[in-house]
Parts: structure tokens; C-alpha cells; sequence
């Protein structure tokens, strides 16, 4: 029982370790995007003797990347924040997996003892028998 127990804090663990990988690759993709979006804000331009309207389209469309940034940064919190709290998660299904395979390895040196025990008791009895009949 005990090492099933052991066996399913094992794969809790390994599951919670996979999604900490996903939400890794999701702010990595974040922080790419972010990048690429502040550079289109750097580089974007418009003809030098444009019309008015150009700058001003330009600004709105910088202000709507500007934004953009903004809305990725808001998931990006709430993607660490999910992220602290899946280490937590995950530190504790590691310490109720390690407390199992201390009480399964526990038992299994009590096993050990016992057949010892028995091995010794049972060599004890054929001396005994050995020294009647001898």
C-alpha cells in the first residue's frame, strides 16, 4: 500500500514538474514576443515629408503595441504567480513522497530483519538437533 502511495506522489510530482515546464515555455514566448513587439516600436516609421496623417496613424499604432506590451505583462504576472504556486505544490508532493519511501524502505529493513530471524532461529535449531544426535 505504502509504495503505491509512494508510486502516486511520484507521478503527482512528474505531472506538476510538466506543467511547470508549459507555463515556463509560455513566459519564455511572452518575453519573445515582448521583445519583438518593442523592437517593431523602435523601428517603425513613416517617410520623412509624410503627411500629418501618417505620424499620427504611426503613433496610434505605436500606442496599440505599447498596449499589447501591457496586456502580455499582465499574463505574464499572472503566469509567475501560477508558477509560484505550482513549486509549492510541488515541494510538497515531494516531501509526502520522500516521507513514503522512508516508511517503505522502514519496512522493508523490518522484512529483512524478520527473515534474519527466522534464518537464524531456524540454523539455532538444527545446531540443537545436530548436538542431540551427534
Amino acid at each position: 500500500m505504502i509504495e503505491k502511495l509512494y508510486e502516486l506522489k511520484k507521478m503527482q510530482t512528474d505531472q506538476k514538474m510538466m506543467e511547470k515546464g508549459q507555463i515556463l515555455s509560455k513566459i519564455s514566448h511572452i518575453n519573445d514576443e515582448i521583445m519583438f513587439t518593442e523592437n517593431k516600436i523602435s523601428t517603425t516609421s513613416v517617410e520623412k515629408y509624410g503627411a500629418v496623417s501618417d505620424f499620427a496613424i504611426l503613433q496610434i499604432h505605436k500606442n496599440t503595441m505599447k498596449a499589447h506590451i501591457q496586456e502580455l505583462e499582465k499574463e505574464k504576472v499572472i503566469l509567475n504567480k501560477e508558477m509560484d504556486i505550482l513549486n509549492k505544490e510541488i515541494i510538497e508532493l515531494q516531501k509526502e513522497s520522500e516521507q513514503f519511501k522512508y516508511i517503505l524502505e522502514e519496512q522493508q529493513q523490518e522484512q529483512l530483519r524478520q527473515i534474519l530471524v527466522a534464518e537464524e532461529e531456524a540454523s539455532s535449531e538444527y545446531m540443537q538437533s545436530k548436538y542431540i544426535t551427534g
